[in-house]
């Protein structure tokens, strides 16, 4: 299976190159998201298409409004809404909760 994502640095991106996160509140292996509605306005879940297949550090986790989100090591991925070119990691560290998906 390959991976959905790229490393940029040791930094998990999407195929675009934007950073990915993860949420201090997700517990690793729940399969529960939990940043939702405004939250996931401002931090975009990282979607699986809906014939994605999960496979080695990867699974898919399914959200609360009935989305597909890729997981790394059982923490789902997210994007932050701030971050405007490939290489931005200004959600890191955010509100002590948020931090750069590494590989």
């Amino acid at each position: 299976a390959n991976a959905p994502t790229k490393v940029a640095d040791g930094v998990l991106t999407n195929s675009a190159g934007m950073t990915l996160y993860t949420f201090e509140k997700d517990v690793a292996g729940s399969g529960k998201s939990e940043c939702n509605g405004a939250c996931a306005t401002n931090w975009p879940p990282f979607l699986a298409a809906s014939d994605a297949k999960a496979g080695g550090d990867y699974t898919i986790i399914t959200r609360t409004d009935g989305a597909k989100q890729w997981a790394y090591n059982g923490k789902p991925l997210y994007l932050w809404i701030k971050d405007t070119k490939p290489g931005d990691k200004t959600g890191d560290g955010f509100n002590n909760v948020w931090r750069v998906a590494r590989a």
